[in-house]
């Protein structure tokens, strides 16, 4: 009885650690095949190649994964300085509009799924973003409204944990589609401290 006892004890934690380093494996961005500061993007999402991660991986992001040469799709979870995205902090993001017919940054929370919020701003994109004069745009993430900085888009991002930050590029230029690590990375800057 102790040994069949013993037995299913490690059988129990042999599967909770396949589980456990599955999960994991699905959930880390290191898998991205192509990086631009700190963007990353699958070079096999949405493509025939597309290994049983990757499609697990899509599957899990709940994201309609279309080929490149239609949609290219980049994350950021970390700063241009290399710390984690939080949802606590306040970031401001800066970059020149990839070269498509549309794109768009969209703000998600550590669990895949939109910051609930009153005033219903999700994303920034080709419509809603103004450039300045040197044909870059601009936009503040954080929990409150930025104060100095009221001209700039804000999206809210209320609550604890985690930041995921995503392009999508929609029929980019042929020669991104080719190389998604020439992108021109849009900047993301932490304001101020973090509390």
């Amino acid at each position: 009885m102790k040994r069949l006892l013993w037995g299913l004890l490690w059988g129990l934690a042999a599967v909770a650690l396949g589980l456990g380093s599955a999960w994991a494996v699905l959930r880390s961005v290191s898998h991205y095949g192509a990086s631009a500061g700190p963007w990353r993007a699958s070079t096999l999402a949405g493509s025939p190649d597309a290994d049983l991660y990757t499609r697990a991986r899509v599957a899990l992001g709940g994201l309609l994964a279309l080929n490149r040469e239609e949609t290219m799709y980049f994350v950021a979870t970390t700063d241009t300085a290399g710390r984690p995205l939080r949802a606590r902090c306040s970031y401001r993001v800066t970059g020149v509009p990839p070269k498509a017919r549309w794109w768009s940054v969209t703000t998600y929370a550590d669990d895949l799924f939109l910051f609930p919020n009153e005033q219903r701003r999700y994303s920034v994109n080709g419509k809603t973003a103004a450039l300045d004069a040197q044909g870059r745009f601009a936009f503040v993430s954080g929990p409150v409204a930025p104060t100095g900085l009221a001209a700039l888009p804000w999206i809210p991002t209320p609550g604890e944990g985690g930041l995921y930050f995503t392009l999508r590029v929609y029929n980019p230029e042929a020669a991104l589609s080719a190389a998604p690590g020439t992108l021109t990375a849009p900047a993301i800057e932490l304001l101020g401290g973090c509390p």
